[in-house]
């Protein structure tokens, strides 16, 4: 689709991050490396995912039938003698159509209503969480005053505030509010639960409660929170599902439904349509055989990238729960800022040939303009 041109046009341009102190003084900053093979916590593609997500639909839309503002209510997959079917019946939620489609490729994120039902078990199942809350969303002023350096603040009590630029329009700013949990909050971690299913308004009145007098700029930003028109929660957690083709392999996961992964996740699922759709051109006419070579690549390298077993506490390193841990924090941001640390180690990383793993993707031939 020739889209990198546009996703870097449109990236956010951010030139690092800076963590700051409750009186907004700086702690120390890590820049962005400039490069796709060794990264910090900028990486080369800061994009934003309704930026990307239109970049991606732009192009299908006078090529495909669009159902906006619908989702899956229910599938049945077409069964013959052999286990294989020909296709699936899909009925949607809201109009209640039925109909009935070659493939059904679940793409309905961490809590994928999808998996479940192809598994026969609750959407949480295969999830594995990771004991952080997020919302998200702009403020319709710039705090950042032009600067290309998103900016993290940390509160006691797993409590972080992180400002990003945002150059489209300028004069705005993309917030973050975390909200780090341990294995014994249990208390908090359902209020946090509770406010998730009850909706935006619901997890807005608790994130007052929660960043209320946290320190810097928290009240400025809980009021642009109250003015926001884009505001998203959610957590984050690892999704391990077992399989990603349902046994007939007429329904597919995609990305977050089968995969999710923090911080990698928007990767994962670019990676995943490519191959999806190469395995589709590959094997035309066979549907399965397509389903199984797209799970032979994507599987491994997903969980190659999750690592090994997820712990709650390896949020606890760049998100304290203390006074006293986060100055900890802060004491290692200044050693490793201070003496180029960083820089240092990757340099080393590079002269070594350590590089961020990818996937090698495969070749497909893509039919041109006009191909059939």
């Amino acid at each position: 689709m020739n889209l990198e041109p546009l996703i870097r046009a449109r990236s956010t341009h951010e030139s690092g991050i800076q963590w700051v102190r409750a009186d907004g003084s700086p702690v120390g900053t890590i820049e962005a490396t400039g490069r796709s093979d060794i990264q910090t916590f900028t990486s080369e593609y800061e994009i934003f995912r309704g930026e990307l997500a239109s970049i991606f639909i732009t192009p299908l839309r006078d090529r495909v039938r669009l159902l906006l503002d619908e989702s899956v209510e229910r599938f049945e997959q077409d069964q013959d003698g052999d286990g294989d079917g020909d296709g699936v019946h899909v009925t949607f939620a809201r109009s209640k159509r039925r109909e009935k489609y070659d493939l059904l490729v679940a793409a309905d994120g961490l809590g994928s209503k999808i998996r479940g039902a192809m598994f026969d078990c609750s959407p949480r199942e295969h999830i594995f969480d990771e004991g952080v809350h997020a919302a998200y969303f702009t403020i319709n002023r710039d705090l950042l005053q032009g600067s290309r350096l998103a900016k993290g603040f940390n509160a006691p009590g797993g409590r972080v505030i992180y400002l990003r630029p945002d150059p489209s329009p300028a004069g705005r700013t993309r917030a973050m509010l975390l909200s780090v949990t341990r294995k014994s909050d249990g208390e908090r971690k359902e209020r946090l639960n509770a406010a998730l299913r009850d909706g935006a308004e619901s997890y807005m009145r608790l994130m007052e409660e929660e960043f209320r007098g946290a320190g810097w700029r928290a009240e400025e930003i809980l009021r642009g929170m109250r003015e926001t028109d884009d505001f998203y929660s959610s957590f984050f957690g690892q999704v391990r599902a077992p399989k990603l083709g349902s046994h007939n392999g007429r329904v597919v996961l995609l990305g977050d439904a089968g995969y999710a992964t923090p911080g990698f996740g928007t990767s994962l699922a670019i990676m995943g349509g490519y191959v999806l759709a190469g395995e589709m051109l590959r094997h035309k006419g066979d549907v399965r055989a397509a389903v199984e070579g797209y799970e032979r690549i994507m599987l491994p390298f997903a969980r190659e990238a999750q690592g090994g077993v997820v712990d709650e506490y390896a949020a606890q390193v760049l998100n304290p729960q203390s006074e006293w841990g986060i100055a900890v924090l802060h004491a290692v941001v200044r050693v490793v800022t201070g003496l180029r640390l960083h820089k240092l180690a990757m340099g080393v990383a590079a002269a070594l040939g350590v590089t961020d793993k990818k996937l090698s993707m495969p070749e497909y031939r893509w039919p041109k303009e006009g191909e059939v």
